[in-house]
């Protein structure tokens, strides 16, 4: 392992796990031999989600709003809108779908690992 830097300015953003994000890789899986994984994720203007409950086969994740806001369903706490400066803690498995978000949306996300499964579910019941 190696101390790892990244920079905003050059940043490739590229499309990913949802069709309506950008996904910034901040070189976190490299450095940790895929431990974990870290992305700036942005929004895609005029791109909305598409609410369908969903779960992370993982063990950890965690979430920080940079800029915008996004309004997430979770089967344990249910609807929350997390804001610019907001963090949350995903626990592994939990049911969540997210509802609507700001075309200027930007948020961190760092998981372990840095690759896992999303599995469509049926919502909490």
């Amino acid at each position: 392992m190696r101390t790892t830097v990244t920079h905003a300015e050059g940043r490739d953003f590229t499309r990913g796990l949802r069709a309506f994000f950008e996904y910034g890789d901040l070189g976190i899986a490299g450095a940790t031999e895929g431990r974990f994984g870290a992305h700036v994720i942005r929004a895609i203007p005029g791109e909305h989600p598409e609410p369908k409950w969903h779960l992370h086969e993982l063990d950890f994740q965690m979430v920080w709003v940079v800029r915008g806001w996004v309004r997430f369903e979770y089967e344990d706490i249910g609807e929350v809108t997390l804001t610019a400066g907001t963090s949350v803690y995903q626990p592994p498995r939990v049911r969540h779908r997210e509802i609507a978000h700001s075309d200027d949306l930007e948020l961190v996300e760092i998981t372990s690992p840095a690759q896992f499964e999303t599995k469509l579910v049926d919502g909490p019941g």
